[in-house]
């Protein structure tokens, strides 16, 4: 749940960037820090693996203006996609206020989509949430190898395999480059700032 500073009067609200591994999650943040200014970030927090890979959280915070006299800020996670970082997926997942979704449109990586889907539902119910009630965005990342000789997933076949139950926004991306990218934040920002103002905020 999102931390409210009363004595700084500023609410911090807690974005996760889910996903199967190298489906484009860090870079997403990457892209993000390296676009903005000085003034509109934090200090980054990368920890990889000799792979290249996430091995546990990245940390970027955002500021967003007032909302009810409170200074917004977001602070964007992401969670390591390998099977054996399960734990470290669940322990990222506390306190979360809303859900970026990063799905990979390699056909040898479907399943792979599907399963780590189930894995953030399964998370979030240890932790006392539904999926279905959280702010949720997907990102359809990497769409740039559709012109490739690659065999990849069409826009249509991964809202059937990924969205059909919770109807949420998707956005094409490719995260390398930036198409997508900015239009997926802010359309969680704006979800999840209006789900923690509606909870937490504009109901006392």
């Amino acid at each position: 749940m999102a931390l409210i500073d009363l004595g700084k009067k500023e609410v911090h609200c807690k974005i996760v960037y889910y996903g199967a591994g190298r489906c484009g999650k860090t870079t997403n943040l990457l892209y993000i820090y390296n676009a903005m200014s000085d003034n509109d970030r934090g200090k980054m927090l990368t920890i990889d693996t000799k792979g290249d890979r996430t091995l546990f959280f990245d940390l970027l915070p955002l500021n967003l203006g007032k909302i009810s006299g409170f200074d917004i800020r977001i602070q964007l996670y992401t969670v390591p996609g390998q099977v054996m970082y399960e734990a470290t997926r669940k322990l990222v997942l506390k306190g979360v206020d809303g859900l970026v979704f990063v799905a990979d449109p390699l056909k040898v990586r479907q399943e792979r989509n599907i399963e780590s889907l189930e894995d953030l539902r399964r998370n979030l119910a240890d932790h006392g949430l539904n999926l279905k009630e959280m702010p949720l965005v997907l990102q359809y990342n990497k769409r740039d190898l559709c012109e490739t000789p690659v065999p990849t997933l069409s826009v249509e076949e991964l809202e059937q395999d990924l969205n059909q139950e919770y109807q949420a926004p998707g956005f094409e991306a490719i995260a390398t480059k930036g198409p997508g990218v900015f239009e997926t934040l802010k359309e969680i920002s704006k979800r999840t700032v209006n789900y923690v103002a509606q909870k937490h905020l504009f109901n006392k």
